[in-house]
């Protein structure tokens, strides 16, 4: 019983962070469930972008407000919003990659992870 309690946990804080990218209309949304894969840590990696570096900015400062908003929590940890770049956010079963364009295609995680279940949203513009 607790693991369905956690799911949907994990589920919920989802839908919570891609609210956050929608309202700063970070484009090319992709959510990878992890869970079904073994030795993973984590439950999902969200993938966006942004197309400047204060939108990226914008986009991860955005998630962390709804989350905080809705659960009260903050992520574990947070790298790469002196540059944004490539902003990462950890909530321990979910972690949150936001990209500018150009780095999003160099690294190019979801071809990393090719066999997770792979759901790609529409943009919000």
């Amino acid at each position: 019983m607790v693991k369905k309690t956690v799911k949907k946990t994990s589920d919920m804080l989802k839908d919570i962070i891609v609210k956050g990218i929608i309202e700063k209309k970070g484009k090319d949304i992709t959510v990878l469930n992890l869970s079904g894969l073994q030795n993973v840590m984590f439950d999902y990696f969200i993938i966006c972008n942004g197309t400047s570096k204060p939108q990226t900015e914008a986009i991860a400062d955005s998630i962390q407000f709804e989350v905080k908003k809705a659960i009260g929590e903050y992520p574990r940890h947070v790298e790469g919003l002196m540059n944004a770049e490539w902003v990462l956010l950890d909530y321990f079963d979910i972690v949150v990659h936001v990209f500018q364009k150009e780095a999003r295609e160099f690294y190019n995680l979801e071809k990393l992870w090719a066999d997770a279940d792979v759901t790609v949203l529409e943009n919000h513009d």
